[in-house]
């Protein structure tokens, strides 16, 4: 490196954003993730050993996965070679590799290869990298903010500690933004920033360490020497959240919806719900959520369940945004409120596995079709009653197979209009309980 590239560098690093320059260097700066790196704590064993296997670092943005992939490299003194996996492919994963044989060979040093958003990687480059991680010529650290359940194989995935990472609470990033206003790599101290506005960016970062100090630079853009709420506030303009539509946390919020209108909990399904639209999710995808809660969930307990979310999802349509909130928000503190009932899809449940285990059993005689003499004179439709032509407009009659004609598939609950049901049920299996003890066995009607 000559002296212009020195000087070229050195001017680079001051104009890095406050997240770049406030990179941790050593352990004893890095924060929030004490599960990893206190005392005692696997990671710190792990470095303190020299004694670092192939880690996949799961966790959402700006937790410091690939900060941590640097001080592993520094602490362990292997060569660190750095790959995002959306721009890389398999070739280069070869030359990655050549390089780590070659620096083993010459000076014995190991090689840390860290691979950004690994859930990028396809199958071949997996397998790819999959014999060098194996045998140990690179030790691998893979960053993700997705499931590697999900993204990454089976057999690279069980050559690798998976290592989760959370987000990172008020106070740690209150202290990595204190850490940036004072640090001469930070705002050197030529700015205050109050306990208010640390708590606003805070809870705006979202537990996010990076997006919390690029707020922060913003804010002190825009305010000069000192920096409020109301400051924070006008440079932030408004909460940024974490809603990956394509991601993990998108199914994470989506389950946390659906689980709080199942748990009657109208307040926190109104808050998941308001999460998914302000982050921009497509309204049309909730509200069939809704429409498949109103039946899995609800059911027989409030038939009228199904037409409001079905109803809301009419209004939404001819509304559009943003009064299509209303119906929305009409239908999700019905279904929250509703009484609930799973026998509808308990009862599909059971009969699914009858007709799976039981095949394709004959039709009663009783019941089959009989449009020609000849049908007729073999006893198709014979002996059948037709219901309106009895008080009350019901017989008791068999109507299943004779092998299943114990069966009971559904089971109505005692919960809002669904105990009505339950009584009637009732009565009609102990009319065909009757009918049938008057029966001779294997008797069809």
């Amino acid at each position: 490196m000559d002296l212009f590239d020195h000087a070229s560098q050195k001017e680079q690093a001051t104009l890095a954003p406050l997240a770049e320059r406030m990179r941790p260097t050593s352990l004893s700066e890095y924060l929030g993730q004490e599960h990893l790196t206190g005392e005692g704590r696997f990671l710190r064993r792990a470095l303190e050993s020299d004694q670092v296997p192939s880690l996949i670092l799961w966790g959402p943005p700006g937790t410091g996965k690939t900060t941590l992939a640097q001080l592993v490299a520094r602490s362990t003194g292997a060569a660190f070679e750095t790959m995002s996996a959306v721009l890389a492919g398999v070739k280069d994963i070869r030359e990655t590799v050549a390089r780590a044989q070659d620096r083993w060979k010459l000076n014995r040093q190991r090689t840390l290869l860290f691979i950004d958003e690994i859930h990028r990687f396809n199958k071949s480059q997996q397998d790819a990298l999959l014999p060098h991680v194996e045998k140990g010529t690179v030790t691998l650290i893979g960053a993700t903010t997705e499931n590697p359940s999900f993204e990454v194989n089976a057999a690279l995935l069980s050559r690798c500690r998976v290592v989760t990472l959370r987000g990172l609470e008020q106070e740690e990033l209150i202290a990595v933004m204190r850490h940036a206003v004072a640090d001469p790599r930070g705002l050197g101290g030529k700015v205050t920033v109050d306990d208010a506005a640390l708590e606003f960016i805070a809870d705006a970062a979202g537990g996010d360490a990076r997006k919390a100090l690029t707020a922060l630079e913003a804010a002190a853009a825009y305010g000069g020497k000192a920096v409020d709420r109301k400051v924070a506030q006008e440079a932030l303009q408004q909460k940024m959240l974490l809603y990956d539509k394509g991601g993990e946390e998108h199914y994470n919020v989506v389950s946390a919806f659906i689980k709080s209108m199942r748990g009657s909990d109208v307040d926190a399904a109104l808050y998941w719900m308001t999460r998914m639209l302000e982050a921009g999710e497509d309204p049309v995808f909730i509200f069939r959520r809704m429409v498949i809660f109103a039946s899995e969930d609800v059911g027989n307990a409030d038939p009228r369940a199904l037409g409001v979310a079905v109803d809301a999802l009419r209004a939404f349509q001819l509304m559009g945004l943003p009064e299509g909130t209303l119906p929305l928000t009409q239908a999700v503190t019905y279904l929250a409120l509703a009484p609930k009932s799973n026998a509808v899809i308990a009862a599909y449940a059971a009969v699914r596995e009858a007709v799976t285990k039981e095949g394709a059993l004959p039709v009663p005689m009783h019941l089959r079709n009989a449009p020609t003499k000849l049908m007729k004179s073999l006893g198709y439709g014979g002996g059948y009653k037709y219901p309106h032509n009895f008080e009350g407009n019901y017989v008791p009659e068999d109507y299943l197979p004779e092998a299943l004609r114990s069966r009971c598939f559904y089971t109505p609950t005692r919960n809002g209009f669904e105990a009505e049901l339950s009584e009637r049920y009732e009565s009609i299996q102990q009319q065909l309980a009757a009918r049938r003890g008057e029966r001779e066995p294997g008797e069809d009607g």
